[in-house]
């Protein structure tokens, strides 16, 4: 179930309205069916996976949590970790390891020694995966207390607002909200709907207007260069922006209408000054994840004397498995290998680089440091976005190549400047920039709220109607559903 369907768009006001008018004693359990039933819509026999997840992790947290030697509550996080990384593996990257291993072989003029199988990814996984491994970590680092009742905490990892793409929550923050929720509240209510049109628009009129264009680019390379390229991979970076903060926006809103609160994902993350803070800016969930859970479990944090070599590494590692999450293929494996040696050279530069800018007169105009910080941090995340698009790691390449061929520059500009739809998705793009530039200063959502009713119900009335007017709806997919 999409959450641009009408489906959903049936489901959810029937789930909050029942919600409101059970007993608060059982909500725990409406929420529970009802993320069940919404992720059974997908393929209902792999919601098997979420109840073994969910079992495994609830058991073993117990377990942790009564066992009063360290090295015994070792073993079990050891059980939990081999059990979902396994799971994820053989769902996710059995096939590419297999693959990559065929094609080694093949190359050396060997029999390719293992079968592919063809296994359909469970929509999600890597997302709530990784959200019941942070509790039985929280668990065994002392963090959380287990969590006794076996049906919210089966909420816990299924709760079907934030199911499929995150944000990716913890069990300190979500669990508390599912023991004690909160009555009903207009303004809440009022709030997240609000919150979820907004998402919508970014999703409908913006992103999949631009995947239209790079598409179209990006599953013909060998028939485009130069420009079409170029811009093809920049409005790339605005659609997975608005495609993926787009979804949140909308779990968030409709989390809200129910009185929970779900992390903020996004903050503005193309206006970054620098790759570490993009980084700070960009898939929060994510990013704290692994930096909570991978970088900091690594053992150069726990010394008082670093070897910044080890710092290095260790970095260059965790972007490397996060290239990974996002997919099995080497595309996006390269795109986390590039993130992480960035991300080392702008450390390494950022003291010798100072005097520089002291001595060009740089820092003395903010807003011309800004604006080199974000030019800059936006032409890295559009070089890596070449393998993060790209089908295959040959047409990556390819497009990379063809990307500076601008021998028919002429007919490139006439072709896109003839194309309404991506001339109107470069707009909304402005349109967008601006809105969260003045959002971010003055509060949009309040100054709104201070005209009267009026005015108010105008503005609303009007924004759904241009976004059934100018949005895409004909269902396309989130494009993180299929990490």
């Amino acid at each position: 179930m999409l959450f641009n369907s009408l489906e959903y768009l049936i489901f959810l006001p029937i789930v909050v309205v029942l919600y409101f008018t059970i007993s608060v004693k059982w909500r725990w359990l409406l929420l529970l069916v009802a993320s069940y039933f919404f992720y059974m819509c997908w393929k209902a026999e792999y919601v098997v996976l979420i109840a073994f997840t969910t079992l495994v992790d609830y058991f073993v947290a117990l377990k942790i949590g009564r066992e009063p030697l360290k090295k015994k509550k070792k073993r079990y996080l050891i059980l939990s970790l081999l059990v979902n990384l396994g799971m994820l593996a053989g769902f996710k990257y059995l096939n590419f390891f297999a693959d990559s291993i065929n094609m080694l072989f093949g190359e050396m003029g060997a029999e390719q020694p293992f079968s592919l199988f063809h296994i359909l990814l469970p929509v999600g996984i890597s997302f709530y995966i990784f959200q019941s491994l942070s509790y039985t970590i929280d668990v065994y680092r002392g963090y959380k207390k287990p969590e006794t009742h076996l049906g919210k905490f089966a909420l816990y990892v299924s709760f079907f607002p934030q199911l499929v793409a995150g944000p990716i929550e913890r069990s300190t923050s979500l669990l508390p909200q599912i023991h004690k929720p909160l009555p009903f509240d207009q303004e809440r209510l009022v709030s997240g709907i609000k919150l979820m049109l907004w998402g919508f628009f970014k999703k409908l009129v913006i992103a999949d207007r631009l995947g239209m264009f790079v598409s179209y680019v990006y599953e013909n390379p060998e028939q485009h260069n130069g420009l079409p390229v170029i811009l093809a991979t920049m409005l790339f970076a605005f659609q997975l922006y608005c495609d993926f903060s787009g979804y949140t926006d909308i779990a968030r809103g409709s989390a809200r209408l129910m009185g929970y609160d779900l992390m903020i994902n996004f903050n503005r993350p193309l206006i970054a000054r620098s790759l570490r803070d993009f980084w700070n800016r960009w898939h929060i969930s994510l990013t704290t994840w692994f930096r909570d859970y991978v970088l900091y479990s690594m053992p150069y944090i726990r010394e008082k004397k670093i070897i910044n070599r080890k710092i290095y590494r260790n970095l260059i590692i965790s972007f490397l498995l996060m290239g990974l999450w996002h997919g099995a293929a080497w595309t996006f494996i390269l795109f986390g290998i590039f993130h992480g040696i960035m991300l080392v050279v702008e450390s390494v530069t950022e003291k010798p680089l100072a005097p520089v800018y002291d001595r060009l007169g740089i820092n003395r105009f903010p807003k011309v440091k800004a604006g080199i910080g974000i030019f800059y941090t936006f032409s890295l995340l559009t070089l890596s976005l070449f393998f993060f698009r790209a089908n295959t790691l040959s047409d990556a390449c390819l497009l990379l190549s063809r990307a500076f061929d601008f021998s028919n520059t002429g007919e490139s500009l006439r072709f896109m400047l003839k194309n309404n739809e991506l001339t109107f998705g470069i707009l909304m793009i402005i349109a967008l920039l601006v809105t969260e530039q003045y959002h971010a200063k003055h509060n949009l959502i309040l100054k709104i709220a201070s005209k009267p009713i009026f005015i108010r119900w105008s503005v609303y009335a009007g924004f759904i109607f241009f976004i059934l007017l100018f949005g895409v709806l004909h269902q396309q997919k989130f494009i993180y559903f299929q990490f």
